[in-house]
């Protein structure tokens, strides 16, 4: 039997969107194993802490379908994605485009992490064309300016992020 295909899907998720849940749900598709890594990167002035961003992915996944609890993990990292792709037997790394304008950023990542360890493979998947518009960047400043963020994020999201912004709505 081969070895299972482990696979990680880094990135900040602060906070978690619909259209991160849509790239897990199909990386999971196409893995034995996924790793959902969520990075620490405090340069990015995360509104959530590394331990709320785990618990809110782990919490959305079990909501999203049961059967993958037994194959998506969430782990926190923060040093190279490479090096937390060897200490998982991950293979593959998951990165999703929304975008043209993404392409470029996510060419020189995999060209790069490819340096660093030819034997990980960057895989795209391309977002869905309902999702393509979705960044957690856009929805942050929505909530903060009062605007509805419940079409872009879970429920259980929105009521955390509008609780951090100070909204009762």
């Amino acid at each position: 039997m081969a070895d299972p295909r482990t696979g990680i899907y880094p990135g900040t998720f602060d906070p978690v969107t619909n259209g991160h849940l849509d790239i897990i749900n199909r990386a999971a598709k196409v893995l034995d194993h996924l790793v959902v890594g969520v990075a620490l990167n405090d340069s990015k002035g995360p509104m959530f802490s590394t331990e709320e961003r785990v618990g809110h992915v782990e919490a959305e996944i079990a909501a999203l379908d049961k059967s993958l609890s037994g194959r998506v993990t969430v782990k926190p990292f923060s040093n190279l994605l490479v090096h937390f792709a060897r200490e998982n037997n991950a293979t593959v790394i998951v990165r999703g485009l929304r975008a043209v304008s993404d392409f470029d950023y996510e060419f020189q990542m995999a060209s790069m992490n490819a340096k660093l360890d030819g034997d990980i493979e960057t895989v795209c998947l391309m977002a869905s064309d309902k999702y393509q518009f979705i960044a957690s960047r856009l929805i942050k400043e929505i909530a903060i300016m009062g605007g509805d963020i419940k079409p872009f994020v879970s429920s259980r999201i929105a009521a955390h992020l509008l609780e951090r912004c100070g909204r009762d709505d």
